[in-house]
């Protein structure tokens, strides 16, 4: 009986360590980089963490922005150019990075109220219907996004 026991409790001491994918995906490390210009439109960078199935982001929304787009940035006769896409896969235990130079959010109308250090409120629905919200660090236009590429 003892053996069994401790046998049991092995095992799960063995599963505790094994890293648990999550179910849902998860957004991480969101921030949003201020226009320069008053009234311009802002970016949005993040993380998404892909949950136990395939999945796709299809878009953010947020109370103190009038719109967001999602955007990928693709060179084009030798220029750097952003053209809108409609979803983001995102496939399950997988990371998608939305860094500067790569895929962000755009948001327009940003709610003048929100300057460097406020958090911005954004909501990522994703395909299957899973909802998350996140608060995103608001940051200067030129401050450092604390490690992400520029």
């Amino acid at each position: 009986m003892h053996r069994t026991i401790v046998a049991a409790l092995a095992l799960v001491a063995l599963s505790a360590c094994q890293p648990q994918r999550a179910d849902k995906p998860l957004v991480k490390d969101a921030q949003v980089r201020l226009a320069a210009v008053p009234g311009g439109p802002a970016g949005a960078y993040f993380t998404l963490e892909g949950g136990a199935k395939d999945d796709r982001l299809v878009r953010i929304d947020s109370a103190v922005v009038n719109k967001i787009e999602l955007h990928e940035s693709v060179m084009n006769g030798g220029v750097m150019t952003m053209r809108p896409i409609t979803q983001v896969p995102v496939p399950a235990g997988k990371t998608v990075e939305f860094a500067p130079g790569g895929s962000h959010a755009m948001l327009f109308g940003v709610d003048p109220r929100i300057t460097a250090g406020t958090g911005v409120p954004m909501l990522f629905t994703f395909a299957s219907g899973t909802r998350i919200e996140v608060e995103a660090k608001s940051v200067a236009a030129g401050d450092d996004m604390g490690g992400m590429r520029h």
